[in-house]
């Protein structure tokens, strides 16, 4: 018989050109009169991209501007970027931070305590807790059901020290976090955990039709902290949130579709290209909510740019599949049409936002949803955290049929909540809010994503070489 020998390949080959050519991050506060210009070189690989503008917006920068150019094994990135006040990022120690966090993505661990007072990160983190048990759960949505989850989790003596929900097109997503009521800590108890996992299962599926998805997992304490966010698009995907949501009558509270929202898949045959154009209205975070959804469906962008007219955003991208081929299928591009939507639109507000400020306690989610459930009040999106003995979150709610809620209602509901501070955002395009502290009307900026020069183009990529 004969022998074959086979080369032995080192598990870290994969990043061996990246650790001998390391990136190198320009930070730039002199260029660019209104923005800091962040400037990346770097040998390149499948979801660097994505890291990189996870970076920034995990810091809650704006980024204002944004060319990728990534053609072979390397890329060459800029973002013009500004803090939430529009401003230039001028703190060394934040400079510094980013420096290290894009030249090390892969050894990303998570914004640091110093820097999480300043961006407002201290009681909501972006990653999942290694210290907590995760609950991942996904169905069809429905009035009243983040109440029936956060009670069926009080009587169980499970402590919510986390949770961010979203819904889109008739589907729920959420991520909780929690940890044992009476010792603190990870739930390890196999069959306490399997209790916990069968009793979710009933309520979520309580109120299925027959054939309709829902899941519920549990995750056990990681090494490698999840991206929230990310997670919840990989959940929301893999619910198929994109398709058309069956068995509504048109009633729907989550309409399907933004109107807004436009994206088109051309193929470029002369450079073998799929060219992918995307019109939304322009908002937080929609770079890293298209470039999420490009990534996780193994698409590779080659190139991109970001330009704004008025209100509205204009992205482009030329991308490949893994294997190397563009688009070959009018199926293909159809579903990534219908995917980037769906990227698109979960994020989207509908309703009236609440921001509560309040002590930290067992039950005190269920609480808060129950007092929405009482006053007819559905939830569309929620996000909170806790931190010692404060916890603070937000909630997006609708009346019972989709639309915003009555202000009486808004009033009625900050009464039975008690000493919480509450803000309540009556329009997102004023950003006007009131606070029950001090009950004055303040004005918040609102960002987006700027125009993008194509003169200047030329000007940004050759300043690598300086």
């Amino acid at each position: 018989m004969e022998i074959v020998y086979q080369p032995y390949i080192d598990p870290e080959f994969e990043s061996l050109i990246e650790r001998i050519n390391a990136p190198r991050v320009c930070i730039d506060n002199d260029t660019c009169q209104h923005c800091t210009v962040v400037k990346v070189d770097s040998a390149n690989r499948h979801g660097i991209l994505l890291e990189m503008v996870q970076v920034l917006t995990d810091l809650d920068l704006v980024i204002s501007k944004s060319y990728i150019c990534s053609d072979g094994g390397w890329l060459m990135d800029v973002f013009h970027v500004r803090d939430q006040l529009g401003k230039k990022i001028t703190d060394e120690t934040l400079n510094l931070y980013i420096q290290q966090e894009l030249c090390d993505t892969r050894g990303r661990g998570g914004v640091p305590k110093e820097l999480q007072t300043c961006h407002k990160r201290k009681l909501r983190p972006c990653h999942i807790s290694t210290e907590h048990t995760a609950l991942e759960i996904t169905g069809r949505d429905r009035p009243g059901l983040m109440s029936d989850i956060s009670a069926a989790l009080y009587e169980l003596g499970c402590h919510i020290t986390a949770a961010v929900a979203w819904t889109h097109n008739c589907r729920m997503a959420c991520i909780i976090q929690v940890e044992d009521g009476l010792k603190g800590g990870p739930i390890m108890v196999q069959k306490r955990l399997a209790l916990v996992q069968e009793k979710l299962e009933s309520v979520v599926e309580g109120h299925h039709e027959n054939g309709d998805k829902r899941s519920v997992l549990l995750t056990a304490p990681a090494a490698n902290r999840t991206h929230t966010e990310r997670r919840l698009h990989q959940m929301m995907y893999a619910d198929k949130d994109y398709e058309p949501c069956q068995g509504c009558d048109g009633s729907c509270r989550h309409w399907n579709g933004c109107k807004k929202t436009h994206v088109t898949v051309e193929t470029c045959k002369e450079k073998g290209y799929s060219v992918v154009n995307v019109r939304s209205r322009d908002r937080k975070k929609l770079l890293f909510d298209t470039v999420c959804a490009l990534t996780d469906m193994q698409y590779v962008v080659f190139h991109a740019a970001v330009s704004l007219k008025g209100s509205m955003a204009n992205q482009e991208y030329f991308i490949r599949r893994q294997d190397g081929c563009s688009l070959v299928s009018e199926t293909e591009s159809r579903k990534l049409a219908q995917c980037l939507v769906a990227a698109i639109e979960r994020r989207v507000s509908h309703g009236v936002r609440l921001d509560i400020c309040t002590e930290n306690k067992m039950g005190l989610l269920w609480y808060l949803t129950r007092v929405f459930r009482e006053n007819g009040l559905s939830i569309t999106r929620t996000e909170i955290g806790t931190h010692g003995e404060r916890a603070s979150g937000c909630f997006h709610v609708t009346d019972a049929s989709g639309n915003d809620a009555n202000p009486r209602t808004l009033e009625l509901v900050r009464q039975q909540i008690g000493g919480s501070v509450l803000v309540v955002n009556k329009s997102p395009k004023s950003s006007l809010s009131i606070s029950r502290s001090s009950g004055e009307m303040e004005e918040r900026p609102r960002f987006s994503l700027g125009n993008l020069l194509w003169s200047q183009l030329e000007r940004l990529t050759s300043s690598f070489g300086h």
